[in-house]
């Protein structure tokens, strides 16, 4: 599996509910514990200004932003899906 970094804030609702959905597609079958590197951009700006985005949660694939703002269960899925793809 590829892995994924993820940018978020504490106080951000939409991070929040980013981060149920990553608890919850945990615990289904098929997707196992993907390496998932998360960044506080409050509490490392210096790494969060080295990446191109503007809205959190902001998710990055091996590099790629696959995901910016927002997210529902089936985008947050979608991610995971890109991650353990094989190219």
């Amino acid at each position: 599996m590829k892995p994924i970094k993820l940018f978020y804030l504490k106080a951000c609702p939409y991070c929040q509910k980013a981060l149920s959905y990553i608890d919850e597609l945990k615990k289904r079958e098929g997707f196992g514990n993907p390496e998932i590197e998360m960044i506080e951009e409050s509490e490392e700006p210096e790494v969060a200004d080295s990446y191109d985005y503007y809205y959190v949660p902001t998710f990055y694939v091996d590099g790629e932003k696959v995901h910016e703002g927002a997210a529902t269960f089936e985008e947050i899925e979608a991610v995971f899906r890109k991650a353990e793809a094989r190219e």
